[in-house]
């Protein structure tokens, strides 16, 4: 497999990747002065990138490929949680129009039955992608433009006309050539080349050269062109054959199954056991601090200041985690508002509220409290929720599950509720993990019950959560039923 990484973990994948007997290509001018080996310059079998929000990654490209990377890059470590991507950029899918905006509509897709159970998904379709105005309940056939990880805020962004291609150039409707690079002497000096080459795209369609196409060779551009008429062509008669893309009426079958899937998807959480591995991936091939990749998850200030403490001083391998430092330098810090990120092992995220710091410690350990609002019960506690209770979590780095204790506004203990999660990572704005399900709580009256494991067993079965990890999940159970 030929695999293209890009990110703040790239270093270490592409380590794991050579280890692994895999080939890196269109390597970065930081990985080929880091390893002693040849990197290629040639197509990727699937492309690997870091999400915007660090947490982790989306490998893109041939199916065979990309079941290959979900099973390597989901063994980084015990934490590490991976999904298929329903949406793959390139897809073509039909869908309902469930909600308009005011720039675009939310589209119920017809993805079919993926490897992890789902059959529909959600993406977003700006009114400026499609010729027709759509509204709600409306069918639309569209292609994903822009896929997007399962635990963040954004939809999949899509297009209501086609467009192929590959890491040289793609084709979309239009005539003419048009050089995407910021470099404008780059540019023009590309798009004469092209020209004196006589590369035009076929009728009805527009060439967009991509930034990799400056270093390519005249064959590599002849081969990239090729390769995007092809893929162009063959997604251009299967729409026409299903009745055009875009807004549907008439005779035109809605269609279940995606039209074209020309790549297969897959998303990876990192989590902070994973980072640390990763961390040791990365020290084979440069010096790497501790928490080299946790500290780069947290915010774009921390990965550059981690990069400015590596340049200037070699890191000791087996020094600790400086959490301390970290903290004082990029936060939390008490009096700070505190986002408690509770991940879900299906990939969805669920934000809890945001809390007020009111402790931080050098090892590791945040406090935060919350004033709760009246009404219901607490989850678990069977204790009625009255207007000024006080909700106080302890966090601690590292930690396999946390307690939150509710107290009235006397100070009464209304009791205590421990969730059992992944190790708790606290980043500048927010704390962060993946719920395991099973939960122990510890009533008013000094009862203890373990909640929850039929939902574990549940995700284990259906494969959201790996063997191991549910086994883990159990003996923290086990050992905070003992304790409490």
């Amino acid at each position: 497999m030929k695999a293209r990484v890009r990110g703040i973990y790239a270093t270490a994948l592409t380590q794991t990747l050579l280890d692994a007997g895999h080939e890196v290509v269109d390597a970065s001018a930081p990985i080929r002065r880091r390893f002693d080996a040849e990197f290629e310059r040639a197509p990727p079998d699937a492309r690997i990138a870091t999400t915007e929000d660090r947490q982790g990654v989306g490998a893109h490209g041939a199916p065979e490929a990309v079941g290959a990377l979900k099973t390597l890059l989901s063994g980084s470590g015990l934490d590490a949680l991976a999904w298929t991507d329903p949406t793959p950029p390139g897809t073509v899918l039909d869908g309902t129009v469930t909600e308009t905006l005011g720039g675009g509509a939310v589209v119920r897709l017809r993805v079919g039955a993926d490897a992890d159970g789902g059959d529909t998904a959600e993406g977003y379709l700006p009114y400026g992608s499609v010729d027709d105005r759509v509204e709600t309940g409306d069918p639309v056939r569209v292609q994903v433009r822009e896929s997007a990880a399962p635990w963040t805020d954004r939809r999949p962004e899509l297009d209501g006309a086609l467009r192929a291609g590959g890491e040289l150039v793609a084709l979309e409707p239009g005539s003419g050539t048009r050089v995407d690079l910021r470099n404008d002497e780059a540019a023009r000096e590309l798009s004469g080349m092209l020209d004196l080459l006589g590369l035009e795209p076929p009728e009805g369609w527009r060439a967009v050269w991509k930034p990799p196409a400056v270093d390519a060779d005249t064959e590599e551009l002849q081969a990239g062109l090729d390769r995007a008429i092809a893929a162009a062509e063959g997604l251009d008669d299967a729409v026409d054959a299903a009745g055009g893309i875009g807004t549907l009426d008439g005779p035109t079958l809605v269609r279940d199954e995606p039209l074209a899937r020309p790549d297969a998807g897959v998303w990876v959480w990192f989590g902070r056991e994973s980072r640390f591995a990763l961390d040791d991936r990365r020290r084979e091939a440069t010096a790497t601090m501790p928490g080299h990749h946790r500290v780069k998850a947290g915010s774009a200030d921390a990965s550059a200041g981690v990069d400015l403490a590596e340049a200037l001083c070699e890191p000791e391998a087996d020094a600790g985690f400086p959490f301390g430092v970290v903290t004082d330098a990029f936060g939390p810090a008490e009096g700070d508002a505190l986002r408690l990120e509770h991940g879900k092992p299906d990939g969805r995220l669920i934000t809890l509220g945001e809390a007020t710091v009111t402790a931080v410690g050098a090892d590791g350990s945040v406090t935060v409290e919350r004033e709760m609002t009246g009404g219901g019960t607490y989850d678990g506690l069977e204790v009625p929720r009255e207007a000024g209770d006080i909700a106080e979590t302890s966090l601690k780095e590292g930690r396999w599950w946390y307690p939150t204790t509710y107290r009235g506004r006397d100070g009464t203990v209304r009791g205590t509720y421990v969730n059992v999660c992944t190790p708790v990572e606290v980043f500048p704005g927010a704390a962060r993990y993946v719920d395991l399900h099973v939960d122990v709580v510890k009533r008013p009256d000094g009862t203890v019950e373990r909640l929850d494991d039929d939902e574990l067993r549940d995700a284990e079965a259906i494969g959201d959560v790996p063997e191991a990890l549910a086994e883990k999940a159990r003996s923290v159970a086990s050992a905070l039923e003992n304790a409490l």
